[in-house]
């Protein structure tokens, strides 16, 4: 199973850390919510726990619990600028409908 980070992304989880002054890397996840049933959940990793799998990618770790994995296998994270937003981007081949506020999805 793997995850990966473009390099954009990795760059923008190192630029975080520095600021914040410490972490491991970023934590990513899922939870059940929304109308169409999962949606991604994201936070600072200061450690790994028992259960985490980690990937890494230019530099830069994702953390994951493994009870996690099969909802996100295959999954880039991006950051993306379009116009004047950016943001975090999920491209998550398993995701086979989403919401249409984009917020939630299901696999």
């Amino acid at each position: 199973m793997s995850l990966q980070l473009s390099a954009s992304a990795a760059s923008r989880i190192q630029l975080q850390l520095a600021k914040r002054g410490k972490g491991l890397g970023l934590r990513v996840g899922v939870k059940k919510s929304g109308c169409s049933g999962y949606a991604y959940t994201m936070d600072y990793a200061d450690d790994v726990s028992a259960g985490d799998e980690v990937f890494e990618s230019h530099g830069a770790k994702l953390i994951v619990k493994s009870e996690h994995l099969p909802m996100l296998q295959g999954m880039i994270l991006d950051w993306q600028k379009q116009g004047l937003n950016e943001s975090f981007k999920f491209i998550n081949p398993n995701v086979k409908a989403q919401c249409g506020c984009g917020e939630s999805f299901a696999v």
